[in-house]
């Protein structure tokens, strides 16, 4: 599967200038929202990455996403492995289980985004999994930026990776770009103005 052309198609992999979440500038930009609109092609996304997952014979009661930009890929993940979808969401600052979902003890549990970067938002998420007794048993992206390994691919982890290295994570592509501080950005020191995607400023 050409993910990387399934991104172009849909807008949703943006050439400029940009401030990531971190703060650092990239020429290059994932916007998985975009290739998400589109029912079909989510489907065909998350299909592709629930048989990767299913080759493993990794046992998965439920898929839980962290929100907001996980949820839509783990909905679709969850109905191609036929299990349960549910997402955990950001109160005062710290990842809750609400809105009357529950887990069980020893239930096991698949946390899903829709980019890995360094995996921080999912281990806030497999944080509250294992704390209510359920058993996170593997992580899951459409696509890895690069800063963790996924299954099948032979590359050494970075060290900002916070994924734990014993628990298997899934992605359908690796997306590694090339990232600078502000103050070593070669297109700011063309004159360059980096912008926020999906904003004017």
């Amino acid at each position: 599967m050409d993910v990387e052309g399934i991104y172009k198609e849909a807008n949703a992999l943006l050439e400029g200038h940009f401030i990531l979440s971190s703060g650092n500038h990239s020429n290059r930009y994932l916007q998985s929202a975009k290739v998400l609109e589109e029912p079909k092609r989510a489907a065909i996304l998350a299909d592709a990455l629930a048989e990767m997952i299913k080759k493993s014979d990794i046992e998965i009661d439920t898929v839980c996403a962290p929100a907001l930009g996980g949820i839509l890929a783990g909905y679709e993940l969850a109905r191609a492995l036929e299990v349960r979808s549910i997402f955990v969401e950001r109160k005062d600052g710290s990842m809750e289980l609400r809105r009357g979902f529950e887990v069980s003890k020893g239930e096991k549990v698949l946390i899903c985004e829709d980019i890995i970067t360094t995996g921080g938002s999912a281990m806030e998420a497999a944080k509250i999994i294992n704390e209510l007794g359920a058993e996170v048993v593997a992580f899951a992206s459409l696509a890895n930026r690069g800063f963790c390994k996924r299954e099948g691919v032979d590359i050494t982890p970075k060290k900002e990776c916070k994924l734990p290295q014993d628990i298997p994570f899934f992605a359908l592509e690796d997306f590694t770009f090339e990232m600078y501080t502000p103050d070593e950005c070669p297109m700011c020191k063309t004159g360059s103005k980096a912008i926020k995607p999906g904003s004017r400023s």
